[in-house]
């Protein structure tokens, strides 16, 4: 599929400073962003992401600027979609979850590029699904078609669905 029309908030709109996330306004988001966006698997992003997270996607909270990540994210994920880690999809589909079960409403400015992101993961999955996926990736691409789907708490139960928790769900099914 070609690549969607996202349109995202500019790295260097001054809107960023009036955003907010879990520790403030978001004008550190940007860096953060274009770190995620222009690098492939293969980089250490790990502390990049677990400072996204930490901002965006602190303890269950969404944010005025996690709306405004997302399309970056998604952009980011469809001009590599099988070179990327698990988190782009995690990320994304941990946002709309999150927004479904809360009721959030996505600001109006943000609404268009963030509704068109999410609309494209089913989509954007299909694409990326020909690479090798760890189960993270594959809960993470499952959770991704479910948020855009509708169903954020499913989309929320496949996030936290890890082998380990899996395996414990399914001997407590066949114990009952």
């Amino acid at each position: 599929m070609k690549h969607p029309d996202i349109r995202c908030l500019p790295l260097d709109s001054p809107r960023w400073a009036e955003l907010d996330h879990a520790y403030g306004y978001a004008s550190d988001i940007p860096v953060l962003l274009r770190e995620v966006t222009a690098t492939v698997l293969g980089s250490d992003l790990a502390k990049t992401w677990n400072d996204i997270w930490s901002a965006l996607a602190h303890q269950g909270d969404v944010y005025t600027a996690s709306f405004a990540a997302v399309p970056h994210v998604i952009n980011a994920l469809w001009t590599f979609p099988m070179s990327t880690d698990y988190n782009y999809l995690h990320f994304a589909a941990f946002v709309e979850s999150r927004r479904q079960q809360l009721k959030v409403e996505v600001p109006s400015d943000l609404l268009q590029g963030y509704s068109a992101a999410i609309a494209s993961l089913p989509a954007l999955v299909a694409e990326a699904a020909v690479g090798d996926w760890s189960e993270y990736h594959l809960a993470g691409a499952l959770a991704a078609i479910a948020a855009a789907k509708g169903s954020g708490l499913l989309a929320e139960v496949l996030l936290e669905m890890t082998p380990q928790v899996a395996e414990e769900f399914m001997d407590w099914r066949y114990s009952v």
